[in-house]
């Protein structure tokens, strides 16, 4: 007599599962990391004399040269790719591009920079509220709870004791959080007709020619000039920050982040988002000498309380043996 056993390809299907969630979770964790260590490098250079156009289209544009290939390889397999997933793309290089930098820095010209910060990262919340509000299906316990812990993290750490509110910085700053949900939104449409390097190339492509004509148009300010900024205490010419952050940050984070969702669901993806303002912390740390105060470390605590609270969410919702999380969000409408 034999023991019951579970049907081996149910096993195989879970451990497949498991593998593919993880490895989404891991890819989320190094996009936030890369895209953490952008500000810190690029703040000597908007100190030196570059204006925010000039150097978000460089940014941009070279990080969507290098990701071009997938975008290209997409394009000659695909009949009418480009009529098919246009919008899409245009979509996210419109919001998850140029709208998410560009209000988040018009908004901290007008209040400071951590308010303009929280605001921004209230994006996972919102994303929470909006699948409650559409679906009319409450969230889970365990999301409400980490939610609210990693909320409260997210106060302590970017520390707005103090701080004075904006109206039209507060509306800016809003308008940047509802952009980066949008990246998690359009993300969770990439797969086998969308790859995610194309959607991250024609994303960044197209966010870097709106932001070079809005700069060279004269809507926004220009300005480029040949200086040598000051980088963890070195002196290096200006195009070292430049390649740091568009080959190695915008790149990774973009083309890792839109990887990483379609396999952990833009839930999960979006409160993993949250550690990015740790990374940063880390980074201004080591590269500009801000240390952070001890509330900032306990905050960093909660956020990371929070985002594993979602995570378990995340695991308990699914059923054993299925595939990953199944998408919370509405589909975007195709053209």
């Amino acid at each position: 007599m034999t023991a019951p056993t579970a049907p081996i390809p149910v096993i195989a299907s879970t451990i497949a599962t498991g593998n593919h969630r993880a490895l989404g979770l891991g890819m989320a964790v190094i996009s936030a990391l890369a895209f953490s260590a952008s500000g810190p490098v690029m703040k000597p250079l908007f100190e030196a004399g570059w204006s925010l156009s000039a150097g978000l289209s460089v940014r941009m544009g070279l990080a969507g040269l290098i990701l071009a290939p997938a975008l290209v390889v997409a394009v000659t397999r695909q009949r009418h790719f480009l009529r098919r997933h246009g919008f899409l793309i245009a979509a996210f290089g419109l919001t998850a591009v140029t709208g998410c930098q560009l209000l988040f820095f018009a908004a901290m010209q007008r209040m400071p920079v951590a308010v303009a910060l929280l605001i921004q990262y209230l994006a996972p919340v919102i994303l929470v509220g909006f699948v409650w509000w559409s679906t009319r299906r409450a969230p889970s316990r365990l999301v409400l709870v980490g939610s609210g812990v990693a909320l409260v993290g997210l106060v302590l750490v970017v520390n707005i004791a103090g701080a004075q509110f904006d109206a039209l910085g507060t509306l800016m700053a809003l308008g940047a959080a509802v952009c980066m949900c949008a990246y998690f939104v359009i993300s969770e449409k990439a797969g086998p007709d969308l790859p995610p390097l194309a959607l991250a190339s024609g994303g960044l492509l197209f966010g870097a020619v709106s932001i070079l004509f809005l700069g060279v148009s004269g809507v926004l300010p220009f300005h480029a000039p040949a200086v040598s900024v000051e980088l963890a205490g070195v002196t290096v010419a200006w195009f070292v920050p430049l390649v740091i952050v568009a080959c190695i940050s915008t790149t990774l984070g973009y083309a890792l982040g839109v990887g990483a969702v379609p396999r952990i669901g833009s839930r999960v993806a979006s409160f993993v988002g949250l550690s990015e303002v740790l990374f940063a912390l880390g980074f201004a740390w080591l590269l500009l000498g801000e240390a952070p105060a001890p509330v900032q470390f306990v905050g960093g605590g909660l956020i990371l309380l929070g985002v594993v609270l979602v995570r378990l969410d995340a695991d308990v919702t699914r059923p054993i043996g299925g595939g990953p999380e199944s998408p919370t969000l509405p589909a975007v409408p195709a053209p």
